[in-house]
């Protein structure tokens, strides 16, 4: 390694470059374009992935939602068309019965108004069970999510989101402990949350209990969300889940429609499916390029080699070992590869921050926060390096088979 840091060693290298300057420069452009393409698509790919991620949310992805809906076929003396309402005994049968269930998670909604001094405004009202913030966490600014106390003792407490924090209250107010209005009836604050990014995201958290008293819907659910445990199929305790509700409303096992459902979680595998495909063409076609550009800097070498017979014979006939000459080679090639993938991946930085300025920023962002890891930047580094070092092994070898009484004398 003691020739790596010998003045001589880059001089050549310096020389070698400087007299075929335009030559070197077509050679270096194929690899710092593969490089670039490299690192731009897989950023692009990385700042696909974040936006998939913010629209799923603070949401468990390996989860489903169910919801009653109306039979279309007649059974057990039940005509098609009865609307089917889901309850709290749903949720207790189907956390006994149905395998690969972590949670189960009821919930009821209604449209509400609130009112503060002299501001109001109707939203989504949720009853909710303190489990939700198990499955769909919530980022919490100040104060706290809805307690099992809460529940228990039914209190008229109030968890509000950012916006509607930012409407009722004045900027750096402290709302925690403060009276907000909910459909003429006072409630405390005792939490605020950042708003999330999914059309599902809600607004206002009251205890179930209180809103079951609110609106008077008994044991009534107006729909649930179940999670599957981390090793369990989500399509199958979807499939399970639905199949007991129908047994236990007395739906006809073919009925498509008396249950209506949405599988986040088998969304999610398709989104996965495609981002590792997205990914996988990148480094196909990246790697192509760069392989594709370093067999160009083998190509160079071999002419270089070939025009330096001589300088190679006066250096083996001065004593220059075969070794000597053939790292000198393949130094030069990892030299020219690295630099010209530096560049590349200096200009793919520059398109991702130029991408994250035009694309990336709002809620409606198509691409958020494209970037390509350190780990990935140093393995395309050492993918470079070990490219160059194995073609120029092709034109080190060359270069060691001159003779050099021959070379002396052409």
């Amino acid at each position: 390694m003691k020739f790596l840091f010998e003045k001589d060693t880059w001089q050549e290298i310096y020389e070698s470059v400087r007299k075929n300057k335009m030559r070197t420069f077509i050679t270096v452009i194929g690899v710092t374009w593969g490089i670039f393409l490299l690192v731009a698509l897989l950023g692009c790919a990385r700042g696909m992935e974040n936006s998939f991620k913010r629209l799923f949310g603070d949401f468990a992805t390996n989860s489903v939602f169910i919801w009653g809906g109306s039979t279309e076929k007649a059974f057990h003396g039940f005509q098609e068309g009865k609307r089917i309402l889901l309850n709290l005994n749903d949720v207790e049968n189907i956390k006994k019965e149905v395998d690969g269930i972590e949670f189960v998670v009821p919930r009821n909604s209604r449209n509400g108004t609130l009112i503060r001094n002299f501001q109001t405004g109707d939203y989504t009202i949720n009853g909710d069970f303190p489990v939700l913030d198990k499955v769909q966490k919530k980022n919490l600014i100040i104060g706290r999510f809805i307690n099992q106390s809460d529940i228990d003792k039914k209190r008229k407490v109030i968890v509000l989101s950012e916006d509607i924090y930012k409407q009722f209250f004045k900027e750096k107010e402290n709302p925690i402990g403060e009276n907000i209005e909910l459909n003429k009836i006072n409630f405390i604050v005792v939490g605020v949350f950042k708003n999330g990014n999914v059309g599902m995201s809600s607004d206002i958290h009251i205890p179930f209990t209180t809103f079951q008293q609110i609106y008077n819907s008994g044991q009534k659910i107006g729909m649930m969300m179940v999670t599957g445990k981390a090793d369990s199929d989500i399509k199958q305790v979807e499939l399970d889940t639905k199949l007991l509700i129908k047994n236990l409303h007395d739906i006809h096992p073919d009925d498509q429609r008396a249950i209506g459902g949405f599988n986040l979680g088998k969304e999610f595998e398709r989104v996965n499916g495609f981002l590792t495909g997205m990914q996988f063409l990148t480094w196909f076609v990246g790697i192509a390029t760069l392989i594709a550009g370093v067999f160009a800097i083998g190509n160079i070498l071999l002419i270089t080699v070939k025009e330096r017979t001589k300088e190679i014979g006066i250096r083996r006939a001065i004593g220059a070992t075969p070794l000597m000459i053939k790292r000198q080679i393949i130094l030069e090639a990892v030299t020219l590869a690295l630099v010209a993938g530096f560049l590349g991946i200096i200009g793919g930085g520059l398109v991702l921050i130029f991408i994250d300025k035009i694309w990336g920023q709002g809620a409606d962002a198509v691409l958020v926060n494209s970037s390509v890891s350190i780990p990935i930047i140093l393995v395309a580094i050492g993918i470079l390096a070990l490219l160059g070092t194995l073609i120029g092994l092709i034109p080190a070898t060359k270069a060691t088979q001159v003779n050099p009484i021959e070379a002396l004398n052409s």
